[in-house]
């Protein structure tokens, strides 16, 4: 499935890939910084890498946070680093009417996990032709997605991902349950674990969501380790400048590092 994206045309098992960029496009300086840095890591690794990037953040705590730079900006900045980079890029969508009007932009759309469930979002997705990358509510089951992955299916496009993103558990935090990652492929589509977005600790009193960005590493080699066939990682060069979900962001000058010992999993995993 990973082949039919624009620009990456082979993946062995002994490699996984990555989709990774910052929460929100917040400049086109910033996202240059980030996805040439990435891609020349990814690069060197041969790991296949896919840019990400929101073009609005649509499901804020506050009415004062931030949500973008401008719908047209960000999705031709998006467009402009899959270019002039040559890098597939991919951003997330809210209503109907964005499915079409982003695609014109990027090659995959992603479904965020709280639309999991919106039929009409899906279908429309569906329609574009892209790949459609579904994010696992955090309030389903990883059966539960099945459902989501046939409406894609049945509008006639067989081009899905599933995300795992953890699952709510009480009212702070997440868990993962990495028996989802293979349950997930076992409906023929290739499964992503995000491991910065599972270990948000949502709902807090201030009204800005909270992390675990610690962890990142531990849960991305629980998912190597389980067999996921990418993984997704949101990345800043100073997460507490972030605009968006810097609680819960890898610093970019820690991503090399990490790649470099997945690799190693994954390869003794195939050995």
């Amino acid at each position: 499935m990973l082949n039919q994206v624009p620009k990456i045309k082979h993946l062995d098992r002994n490699h996984f890939f990555l989709i990774a960029g910052p929460c929100a496009i917040e400049s086109r300086e910033m996202a240059f910084e980030i996805a040439e840095k990435v891609s020349g890591i990814c690069e060197r690794l041969e790991i296949p890498y896919i840019f990400k990037g929101s073009y609005r953040k649509a499901n804020r705590s506050r009415l004062d946070s931030f949500t973008g730079i401008g719908d047209e900006k960000a999705l031709n900045i998006l467009k402009e680093v899959g270019e002039k980079l040559n890098l597939p890029v991919t951003t997330d969508i809210h209503t109907e009417e964005e499915a079409a009007m982003a695609a014109q932009y990027v090659d995959i759309l992603q479904i965020p996990a709280f639309l999991c469930r919106q039929t009409n979002l899906l279908v429309a997705a569906a329609k574009t032709g892209k790949i459609v990358n579904i994010k696992k509510g955090q309030f389903v089951s990883s059966d539960a997605m099945k459902f989501a992955m046939d409406k894609v299916v049945q509008s006639g496009n067989d081009k899905v991902w599933l995300t795992e993103r953890g699952t709510t558990f009480g009212y702070q935090d997440l868990v993962v349950d990495f028996r989802g990652i293979p349950q997930m492929q076992s409906f023929g589509a290739p499964v992503v674990l995000d491991c910065t977005h599972s270990l948000q600790q949502p709902n807090q009193a201030s009204g800005v969501t909270g992390g675990k960005p610690a962890l990142i590493e531990t849960i991305a080699k629980a998912g190597i380790a389980v067999g996921a066939d990418g993984l997704f990682i949101e990345t800043h060069p100073d997460p507490s400048k972030a605009q968006s979900d810097g609680a819960n962001m890898l610093p970019l000058d820690r991503l090399e590092a990490i790649l470099e010992r997945l690799l190693k999993i994954r390869q003794s995993l195939n050995n």
